[in-house]
């Protein structure tokens, strides 16, 4: 995890995707208007049940108990942005992350969830 400014050339390749859509340089003006905190999560199912924990895209639609549903008031102002795929996923940790601020470790508790006590 870590807090940044980000600069515009990582949000144009970030969203390219986007950038025919009419609402593209507001997304890059509001995105680049302050810090951020990028974050990689890993485990079992991550990229689903991130998505499920986040919620709906559009907050109106976002169930209560998300984080979009909880914290967000307009699609466009929806507070948070979670990868849609694995693939996707290890892109966007390319793009926002060098590789030495990547930790590799393993949890003390996920030994004793497999073995026998």
């Amino acid at each position: 995890m870590k807090m940044l400014q980000v600069p515009e050339s990582v949000l144009a390749e970030h969203y390219q995707d986007l950038q025919g859509k009419p609402f593209y340089p507001a997304l890059i003006r509001y995105m680049s208007s302050g810090p951020v905190v990028a974050m990689v999560w890993e485990g079992h199912n991550v990229v689903r049940a991130s998505r499920v924990m986040i919620g709906n895209t559009d907050s109106c639609e976002a169930a209560p108990g998300t984080i979009r549903g909880d914290f967000s008031i307009h699609i466009s102002r929806n507070v948070i942005h979670a990868s849609d795929s694995v693939e996707g996923a290890q892109r966007e940790i390319r793009l926002w992350f060098r590789s030495g601020e990547l930790l590799d470790w393993v949890a003390g508790d996920h030994q004793s969830c497999t073995s026998p006590a």
